[in-house]
């Protein structure tokens, strides 16, 4: 990637290590607040790719639609626990979506130089 980015694109890239951070921190602590924070950042995310033209942006788009479809899948799937009770089954779900997203993230962080 050129060293010159454009604004979309490094809001972008902001909102990504936001989301990268707290996931570690989900990960590390199991705290299903977060799931509060990761929602902020990939709607961010979103609302800056879909409104940008830059050619970066765009190429990402693959991985971003996993980021965003696995998050929605999360969301409905908490959204179905009986009183916020995550079972197994539940949480094996929970952290394939997860899983998907970090890797998604990786390649976007790889895509763009930034691993």
């Amino acid at each position: 990637m050129d060293n010159e980015v454009s604004k979309e694109t490094a809001e972008f890239l902001a909102q990504l290590v936001r989301l990268n951070a707290t996931m570690a921190e989900l990960f590390s602590s199991g705290n299903v607040a977060l799931f509060t924070e990761m929602n902020e950042a990939i709607k961010q995310m979103h609302a800056v790719q879909r409104a940008s033209g830059d050619k970066v942006l765009q190429a990402l788009d693959p991985e971003c639609v996993v980021i965003y479809e696995n998050f929605d899948m999360i969301v409905k799937l908490l959204r179905t626990t009986q009183d916020g009770v995550i079972d197994d089954a539940a949480q094996k779900a929970i952290n394939k979506f997860l899983h998907n997203i970090d890797e998604a993230v990786v390649n976007i962080a790889a895509a763009v130089g930034l691993v």
